[in-house]
């Protein structure tokens, strides 16, 4: 009697967990190649084997199942343990889409109107200002509203993307990073002016975080105490956070760049108190402190990432919690740029919102023309990727969710393209 009671213990557990996971199935169940699928794991051990990459982690969800989850290759440029499924990979601007959708949970409570002033909830960024032709910082004449912040059409930048610009050399300046909180953050950003007139152009930026904050505004909590309790936690995101907790750094990945001097792959100093750029991206400290960056400051796993996308793929609920309506992740990952604006700049390594046939939603770029890309995918494709090499895209026409994570700043490296070319050569059951 007790073995059986012990066998309906472990049963309950094992269905407990099973309860947690995205499932898994065999590729061809799902409509696609396991050998053709091995080519996506090629493409990784070939970048480690010739030295390019430490290591790397891919995943790919078909119809809600995980048909190829692999790692290849160690830890780190000066770590030879082999890198694990469950390693913390710093994201960075894979923040951005998880900012967005906690903005919109607000806008589904009728928090904003899309058309909202910002200032109406960070009076901080009231009465902006913008260069004239004479390099004086005069009245940008227009409120950024929230729509703007959420589509990087505000006039923000980051003072990376175009270091000689007169705007970006004020963004070095105003040692942004450097603030103690998001509100010091405002006051810094409020004295710089804007890159153009709100609404007028494209250019990637803060805007982001400037979201992060108006979130805080609005729902009386830190942001990341917003995050952990109405994204986190109901997603299961139990390795998704701000800051690493100590009993966890043993899992967080060095960090690395490529030395283009020495054609070699070379590990980032970082600690406490350590603060430098590698190609103009600011380093930050991932075990203390109290700037919560919606734009780029999180630590995640690949399988804490995958519950997030696969909640967009299902139409905003996994796991029976309900994170936002479909038609709002609809509204959200369609094209929100008139022909009219010009992107002026790149997003971060891989993917680039300049290229042809790419537009921008509410937090994700968006592929309007997969010709025009020259890559693989489908009309749709919404996706983003980090500083440090890690992509992501949700394909809702192939019903498919793709993740890849490294660990290499400004990744010179066609990671992304690789990707998308193994992925779609091993549909063997198309929905077109």
């Amino acid at each position: 009697m007790k073995k059986i009671i012990a066998m309906i213990s472990i049963l309950a557990i094992c269905q407990t967990v099973l309860a947690d996971n995205i499932g898994t199935s065999t590729p061809e169940r799902m409509g696609m190649s396991s050998e053709r699928l091995d080519r996506v794991t090629d493409i990784s051990r070939g970048y480690v084997e010739e030295g390019k990459l430490a290591g790397a982690i891919t995943m790919i969800n078909r119809g809600g199942k995980i048909v190829h989850f692999e790692v290849v290759g160690n830890r780190g440029a000066d770590d030879p343990r082999p890198l694990e499924k469950d390693d913390l990979f710093r994201i960075y601007s894979m923040t951005k889409p998880i900012t967005a959708v906690a903005a919109m949970q607000l806008y589904e409570q009728g928090e904003f109107y899309m058309d909202d002033p910002v200032s109406k909830f960070v009076p901080e960024l009231a009465n902006l200002t913008m260069l004239d032709e004479n390099g004086e910082q005069v009245a940008a004449g227009e409120e950024v509203t929230m729509h703007q912040i959420l589509t990087h059409t505000a006039g923000f930048s980051y003072g990376f993307i175009n270091p000689q610009h007169p705007v970006d050399k004020m963004y070095n300046e105003a040692n942004l990073w450097e603030a103690m909180d998001l509100t010091e953050w405002a006051e810094r950003l409020a004295k710089l002016p804007l890159m153009h007139k709100p609404g007028e152009k494209w250019h990637y930026s803060v805007a982001s975080d400037v979201t992060g904050l108006v979130v805080e505004r609005i729902s009386g909590m830190p942001f990341d105490q917003y995050l952990e309790e109405n994204i986190f936690i109901p997603l299961g995101m139990e390795d998704t956070f701000f800051h690493v907790p100590e009993d966890k750094m043993d899992r967080f990945l060095p960090n690395q760049y490529w030395d283009r001097e020495n054609n070699k792959l070379t590990n980032t100093p970082e600690g406490e108190g350590v603060v430098y750029e590698i190609e103009g991206v600011a380093m930050r400290n991932y075990q203390k402190g109290s700037l919560f960056s919606g734009g780029g400051g999180l630590v995640s796993t690949i399988m804490d990432y995958m519950r997030f996308c696969e909640m967009l793929r299902n139409g905003g609920t996994f796991n029976g919690e309900r994170i936002l309506s479909p038609k709002t992740i609809k509204f959200m990952t369609r094209n929100h740029l008139p022909s009219s604006l010009s992107a002026s700049s790149g997003g971060e390594d891989p993917v680039a919102a300049a290229f042809p046939g790419v537009g921008f939603g509410l937090g994700f770029g968006v592929t309007m023309d997969p010709v025009l890309t020259r890559t693989s995918g489908s009309t749709g494709n919404y996706f983003w990727g980090g500083a440090a090499g890690t992509v992501f895209w949700i394909d809702p026409v192939e019903d498919l969710v793709v993740i890849a994570m490294i660990q290499l700043m400004r990744s010179p490296w066609k990671l992304r393209d690789d990707m998308a070319i193994a992925t779609y050569q091993a549909i063997i059951e198309s929905n077109e």
